[in-house]
């Protein structure tokens, strides 16, 4: 397996670190009554708790562009090293964009987003 296809598995779980953060990362804890509805305990939420609810769900929203990405550019024998380095990247850029949209840094938010999505790009590039 290469190293990009770890980075999808990686990028599929991303929103499960946000979403852990918005259920049990402050002072508002998800019960595990709460667990049978577990929308309307997220859209109550206020402060980070919140941003990590709104982060899990871009997390959700970015991965299916990045996924077909990475598998176009393997199938088109795009070259390896360059899938491999774009992935990497993608990755690192959604784990800021999920930390810079908890701490509520809003242009460093966009900055992770567009580079990320300059990934997904570049990956549709190299695979051309």
């Amino acid at each position: 397996m290469t190293t990009a296809y770890w980075c999808v598995l990686l990028g599929a779980l991303m929103p499960i670190l946000w979403t852990t953060v918005a259920k049990a990362g402050g002072r508002r804890k998800m019960s595990i009554a709460e667990n049978a509805a577990p929308r309307a305990f997220l859209s109550g939420l206020e402060g980070h708790q919140q941003r990590a609810d709104w982060a899990q769900q871009n997390a959700f929203e970015a991965f299916p562009a990045f996924a077909a990405a990475v598998i176009i550019s393997h199938l088109a024998g795009a070259e390896q090293s360059t899938i491999n380095v774009l992935a990497i990247i993608w990755v690192l850029a959604r784990l800021a964009h999920g930390a810079v949209y908890i701490a509520d840094l809003a242009t460093l938010r966009s900055l992770a987003y567009f580079v990320g999505i300059g990934c997904v790009v570049g990956l549709f590039a190299a695979a051309a």
